[in-house]
């Protein structure tokens, strides 16, 4: 593959994203400088630093002097040049931060943590915007006759359309997205199994498969496998699945956590992180992942010469998007710190800095670059990167047209051996192209999950049952045995306090 691979964090990247606070070009004073305070999810930008034989090589309309695509500097400190020696009227400085998860970042904005600029997904954007939290995007961002408003100029239609029908469209500009699946040793795993959620408690493949240790991922797999039938059964309309896998009453979590403990009682670890070297290594066969992670999972076995593949269940997979929005609290009412926010965005959004995003990290951007494909740098990578070479036995046409707009014909014509064809000659099973742009019949059966709203406590409690000892599925002789037993110790040890503290008393008076 010529994709890059994703760098591990380390101290030395970490010192990275500390100098990218940098500013280039200098004010000749100090209050001229806007600081830009930014926060995104950690690993998640290009950080530069690439070596010469990474050139992309493709036409770069916007950066005619590299002869392609190259991240020479941090994309943060490219940002700040590009936006300082513009015409903006004032500088700034880029503060930028990272997190480790939605939650980290709620927290934070609780703690009274000011920023202008953040990137949550899809279901803490809905929570912050329920809250009142969120400051919406000005008119002049969305205004396409203005070329430096990339995000509205070269945003994939399929992405604004699924913004617009889900309310986010003022408030939040979508930088990734992806599905979830799982990452699988097609020399070990059946094919049917990886193609079913229940392999994640299919005793076959007990310790041997892995689920992400966090609530919310664990319980759109149980409820796919809670509620399989339905969602297999061909007449289920696609609003019915998506209030089925977005249920939060009562016996929806009941049997989820009934799903989840047989998981627990199967699965080799819930993961973090882990899942991926535990895949590469063999430790595992079969890791429940983002596409955007498998990407890079698949890109690290290649290296070591052991083939992955990706697979999206038939029940549904989780239609996930990771937005920038700006916050009510940060802005405050400040037009500067505004449209230095919304430039930040539309930087990142410019096709070519797309392009390095998603070669620097695995994930696939929301950018589209526009109707026309010969002169679309998001297109042309895409062919540079997976087009079929002259030694492929079969090459086979992957459209991609929904993504790029309908009537656009955009066709890639790669390697028909990185693909699995099913009875009904659709695609679930594949490798990179697969996982990072899903076929049209993916995304049919995909859903997007909503914030759980005052329903969360009860998941979480839910989620405690599973992770942690629930006294409810014990013998309750064993309980209160267990239970005496302990209250007996304890009178015993009070018992020999008081009678030493007599004892040494006594001894004292005599």
């Amino acid at each position: 593959m010529k994709r890059r691979t994703k760098r591990i964090l380390s101290v030395v990247a970490a010192t990275t994203v500390a100098l990218s606070t940098f500013s280039f070009a200098a004010c000749s004073k100090e209050e001229e400088t806007l600081t830009l305070r930014v926060s995104n999810w950690e690993e998640y930008i290009d950080e530069g630093d690439w070596g010469d034989d990474e050139l992309i090589d493709i036409d770069n309309p916007y950066d005619t002097e590299l002869g392609g695509i190259m991240g020479v500097n941090s994309i943060v400190d490219d940002i700040t040049e590009w936006f300082n020696s513009g015409d903006f009227g004032f500088n700034i400085k880029v503060e930028y931060s990272t997190f480790g998860t939605n939650e980290d970042l709620y927290n934070r904005l609780n703690l009274g943590d000011k920023y202008y600029l953040v990137c949550p997904s899809e279901y803490m954007i809905m929570k912050l915007l329920n809250e009142g939290k969120l400051e919406k995007y000005s008119s002049d961002f969305f205004d396409a006759s203005n070329e430096q408003n990339y995000y509205k100029n070269n945003v994939s239609p399929y992405i604004a359309q699924m913004f617009e029908t889900n309310g986010w469209t003022e408030y939040a500009a979508c930088y990734m997205w992806g599905t979830t699946g799982l990452v699988y040793n097609p020399e070990i795993s059946a094919g049917e199994d990886v193609l079913s959620w229940n392999i994640l408690r299919n005793s076959d493949y007990k310790r041997r498969v892995t689920i992400k240790d966090n609530v919310r991922d664990a319980y759109f797999a149980a409820l796919g496998i809670y509620n399989a039938e339905t969602l297999l059964d061909e007449t289920t309309s696609a609003q019915m699945r998506s209030e089925l896998l977005n249920a939060t009453d009562d016996n929806t979590i009941a049997g989820a956590e009934d799903v989840l403990k047989e998981i627990k009682e199967n699965v080799y670890s819930f993961e973090t992180d882990s899942g991926k070297a535990d895949m590469v290594t063999g430790k595992v066969v079969a890791n429940f992942q983002w596409s955007g992670d498998s990407v890079y999972i698949m890109d690290l076995a290649d290296e070591d010469d052991t083939e992955l593949w990706y697979s999206v269940p038939y029940e549904c997979t989780n239609l996930w998007f990771d937005g920038w929005v700006m916050l009510k609290d940060g802005i405050d009412g400040n037009e500067q710190k505004k449209q230095a926010a919304e430039a930040f965005v539309n930087f990142l959004s410019r096709p070519d800095n797309a392009v390095r995003n998603m070669y620097y990290i695995g994930y696939t951007s929301s950018i589209a670059g526009g109707n026309d494909l010969e002169n679309n740098v998001i297109y042309n990578y895409l062919n540079w990167n997976y087009e079929a070479g002259e030694d492929v036995e079969e090459a086979y046409e992957y459209d991609l047209s929904y993504f790029f707009g309908e009537g656009s014909d955009a066709i890639v014509l790669a390697d028909k051996s990185t693909f699995i064809f099913d009875d009904n000659n659709e695609i679930n099973q594949g490798r990179q192209l697969f996982a990072q742009y899903p076929p049209s019949n993916v995304i049919e059966r995909s859903v997007v999950m909503r914030d759980f709203g005052d329903r969360l406590s009860l998941i979480n409690q839910m989620w405690i049952n599973v992770r942690c000892l629930d006294v409810k599925d014990f013998n309750p002789t064993v309980v209160w045995t267990v239970v005496g037993i302990i209250l007996a110790g304890a009178v015993a040890w009070t018992l020999y306090k008081f009678r030493y503290k007599i004892f040494i008393r006594k001894s004292y008076e005599n």
